[in-house]
């Protein structure tokens, strides 16, 4: 009997550790520690650093639900608007450099919604 209880008590535990991270809202703090890697080159060109490609295919891992997916849209729109020097073509193809699909284009014009 003292084993079933220590039982319930561990899966009541894990279920209250594991329920808030899973319904825990991506943030675009998130968003932006994902991507910082990524600002030097949509201002310059060339190839994306390994770094801003992990950040891109962890981001994407991140946004599972509809709400996550855009609050990020809505987070890297901002964040194109505020940092100078973004260049909207490489932004929209960084995805697919990092080996990422998404279905939707990377734009300052696409509706989050």
């Amino acid at each position: 009997m003292a084993g079933l209880k220590l039982i319930c008590g561990l899966v009541l535990l894990c279920m209250l550790v594991v329920e808030p991270m899973a319904t825990t809202a991506l943030t675009c703090g998130q968003v932006a520690r994902q991507t910082a890697g990524c600002i030097r080159y949509l201002q310059r060109g060339g190839n994306p650093p390994a770094a801003c490609c992990n950040g891109v295919r962890n981001l994407n891992r991140q946004a599972r639900t509809t709400r996550d997916r855009q609050t990020a849209c809505r987070c890297l729109q901002t964040a194109a608007r505020t940092i100078s020097g973004i260049n909207a073509k490489l932004a929209a193809g960084l995805p697919a450099k990092c080996g990422v699909k998404i279905p939707y284009k990377i734009s300052p014009s696409t509706n989050c919604n």
